[in-house]
């Protein structure tokens, strides 16, 4: 395994982790009925990143400032979009953020389970509990899941 294709693949996921913390910051901020659930996902997540950090200097990969600038960039755009979709920072924007967040629950499962399949030919990999990551990311990703919906319902509704 290449030891740069290893670090370009942990500093992706990382800067993942940010961006997915930046969003938790904004549903947090706007949604105060979920906002206990938010916080504890997001306590969760920044676990989950700190693995991710932990594993990264256990390997002697440094963290690229780079693609953290780059996530962050990525983030802001995402939230220029939002406030010109939902001005009024109502159901559509939580729609999309719980729909965003999603989909970076589901490549950090992903992450796990690759980091899980390439341990089998690289040692240095085992050193985390994929299987205890994975169904925390499988447990968050359902609970987002039925936040997402119910958001769905409230931002799709056609007043008839």
């Amino acid at each position: 395994m290449s030891q740069d294709h290893l670090a370009t693949y942990l500093n992706d996921h990382l800067a993942g982790s940010l961006t997915a913390i930046e969003i938790l910051d904004h549903l947090i901020e706007e949604a105060k009925d979920i906002g206990p659930f938010l916080a504890s996902l997001k306590t969760d997540i920044e676990a989950d990143r700190q693995d991710l950090v932990n594993l990264m200097a256990l390997l002697d990969i440094p963290q690229s400032r780079i693609r953290k600038v780059s996530g962050w960039l990525a983030e802001q755009l995402v939230e220029a979009k939002l406030e010109v979709d939902d001005q009024s920072g109502g159901s559509l924007r939580r729609l999309e953020r719980l729909e965003a967040l999603a989909l970076g629950i589901d490549g950090k499962l992903a992450l796990w389970q690759t980091l899980e399949a390439a341990s089998s030919v690289d040692p240095r990999l085992q050193r985390l509990d994929y299987g205890r990551l994975s169904q925390r990311a499988r447990e968050q990703r359902a609970n987002v899941e039925s936040l997402r919906i119910d958001a769905a319902r409230s931002a799709l509704r056609v007043a008839a």
